[in-house]
């Protein structure tokens, strides 16, 4: 029997749905990253994505102004709020400030809280689901027990919705970023830990593990050196997915009055909270706030989306 291979350009064949054209020796990673270039969806998130963190970065290169200045609070009025001018191309906000610097310095203060609340939640979460994911794999009643407790443990906190978690910290740390931070990372916990436990749990049964197992190696090298390594992979995507979630809480808590407090920090969510009485008079000041949240939670959900599929095998074609 012969095969005959597809012309150049042409899509690669397939058995039962799965992609033949990989090239040989090309790791994962750069794999996916070519599928990504052919991903309009993930070409979208990505720009959006870049663009974010390209204006929190520089965002004192971006205004002449300081945030949280209220010079201008002379012309703000109960029934008039400036719009945009040749001086402030947004307009003023209710306390006077330009509403452009609020804007970019409100990406900045996303950008911070979103990463630090997800790794939080990525260091803690992966620790536990490791833990428990290696106990379980090691086997044994020890390893049984200790993955029993823990998956108890995180599912008590998958019985909490995360929102109402955060809450429920914040207001107990009480109202400083670090406390938005925390309580944003601990509603992520049991995601990454189930999440993690459970890819090693199905790499655990996977040919490799059963072949080092025959040429003699210890269980827990499998785990530490191989089932670990090759499982962290889909939690590291589901961290790009939550940080979409973190930016949408972090607004939530602000506006719920549990978020920052120093009014010469610009927040998104805290935004919200000042428009709310001045919307019959500048919609903007609700509005604009409200498109940056959406676009950015959008933005982080494209690519997450497209990285996962990208990275799984199922998905090739």
């Amino acid at each position: 029997m012969s095969l005959t291979l597809p012309p150049a350009g042409a899509e690669p064949a397939s058995f039962d749905g799965v992609a033949f054209g990989d090239e040989p020796g090309v790791s994962l990673w750069r794999s996916a990253f070519r599928r990504l270039r052919r991903n309009p969806s993930a070409l979208v998130g990505a720009a959006i994505v870049i663009a974010f963190v390209t204006v929190a970065v520089i965002a004192p290169l971006l205004t002449p102004y300081q945030p949280g200045s209220a010079e201008w609070s002379g012309d703000v009025t109960p029934t008039t709020v400036p719009g945009p001018s040749p001086d402030h191309w947004l307009g003023l906000d209710r306390f006077g400030s330009d509403m452009w610097t609020q804007m970019v310095y409100g990406a900045r203060q996303s950008l911070v809280y979103g990463v630090v609340s997800t790794a939080l939640g990525l260091v803690v979460g992966a620790g536990l689901g490791a833990l428990a994911g290696g106990c379980g794999a090691v086997g044994g009643r020890w390893g049984s027990w200790v993955d029993t407790t823990i998956m108890r443990f995180v599912d008590i906190l998958l019985s909490i919705p995360s929102l109402l978690l955060a809450v429920s910290v914040a207001a107990v740390l009480g109202q400083n970023p670090y406390a938005v931070m925390i309580a944003i990372g601990a509603a992520q916990v049991p995601i990454f830990a189930r999440l993690l436990r459970g890819s090693m749990l199905g790499q655990g049964q996977a040919d490799y593990v059963l072949a080092a197992g025959a040429l003699g190696l210890r269980r827990r090298r499998i785990v530490v050196s191989h089932v670990l390594p090759n499982s962290i992979g889909p939690t590291i995507v589901q961290a790009t997915l939550n940080l979409a979630t973190a930016i949408i809480e972090v607004a939530a808590l602000s506006f719920l009055g549990l978020g920052q407090s120093d009014p010469a920090i610009a927040e998104w969510g805290r935004m919200l909270v000042a428009a709310q009485d001045r919307f019959d008079a500048a919609p903007r000041l609700a509005v604009l706030p409200g498109i940056a949240i959406a676009i950015t939670a959008l933005g982080f959900t494209l690519f997450g989306e497209a990285l996962r599929e990208a990275l799984d095998p199922r998905t090739r074609r």
